[in-house]
């Protein structure tokens, strides 16, 4: 298998991507309307990792291309896990700023209004 001369892909391929793709969009969805607490993070979260996955792997056809092509797909999600890291550690260690909600990266510890009121 080279570049110039690609697999071919039977449509029974695509058709049961598809259907999982699908079936995976309806899980999402059946379990957004369940209140399952802090696991819903994590389902829904494994979900999309494993649509994007199928995604990746067979309709970008990674998964028939040759191993540089996998490097460098590797290689753009370790770049986007260091975008992410860089955002994260900035906006999670930003102090109170004088006027404005105390430690507004913690959930559920929001001030109420009376306690944000600024003196005269």
């Amino acid at each position: 298998m080279t570049p110039l001369n690609p697999p071919i892909v039977p449509r029974k391929t695509y058709v049961g991507i598809w259907v999982v793709l699908l079936l995976l969009l309806l899980l999402n969805w059946g379990l957004a309307q369940l209140n399952l607490g802090p696991f819903n993070l994590v389902a829904t979260l494994a979900i999309a990792f494993a649509q994007m996955l199928l995604m990746v792997l067979y309709l970008m056809h990674v998964r028939y291309n040759t191993p540089l092509t996998r490097i460098f797909v590797a290689a753009g999600f370790v770049w986007l896990l260091i975008m992410v890291d860089l955002t994260l550690s900035d906006y999670l260690t930003r102090g109170a700023v004088p006027g404005m909600l105390r430690k507004t990266w913690e959930h559920g510890v929001w001030p109420s209004p009376a306690d944000n009121q600024l003196p005269h």
